[in-house]
């Protein structure tokens, strides 16, 4: 018997055999419409998962799906980086995944470049981006229509 990963105790005993597969195409687009992070070697999108059976007990709480283009190579090429993406997924300390969550990891070249700590560390970074409050892009707070400046117009 296996000893629980010390690493994925945020989860609970045994964290990374919770979490589940996402594995119909009907999951991989609904979670398309959710909440995204853009990283160099992947992105992430995340969303709240539909209400399941209530019969399935057996169903993990959180769901994760893996996604790989041909753009990002040939077949050896996507299953590494697809290996390489699951494995930061299971091994990640910390994990700050939300229950009934559905994830998809769109994964580009850099997952199979990038040093396999700091595709953790940008993994965990973009679980907690996509689970942040919204804000304004740039950061400032919004123009009051009223204080624009006039435009003058040169005299001749």
């Amino acid at each position: 018997m296996r000893d629980p990963d010390p690493a994925s105790e945020s989860l609970g005993p045994k964290a990374s055999e919770s979490i589940g597969r996402l594995k119909r195409r009907a999951d991989f687009l609904r979670v398309a419409k959710g909440r995204r992070w853009h990283g160099k070697a992947f992105t992430l999108q995340a969303l709240q998962a539909e209400e399941r059976a209530s019969g399935d007990d057996a169903a993990p709480a959180v769901r994760a799906g893996f996604t790989v283009t041909k753009k990002v190579g040939g077949s050896v090429v996507r299953n590494r980086a697809r290996r390489r993406l699951r494995e930061a997924l299971r091994l990640c300390p910390d994990l700050p995944v939300r229950a009934d969550h559905d994830y998809v990891i769109i994964a580009r070249l850099e997952a199979i470049r990038l040093p396999f700590s700091t595709l953790q560390d940008d993994l965990t970074r973009a679980l907690r981006g996509v689970h942040a409050e919204a804000r304004p892009r740039d950061g400032a707070k919004p123009r009051d229509a009223t204080k624009r400046p006039k435009r003058t117009t040169p005299s001749p």
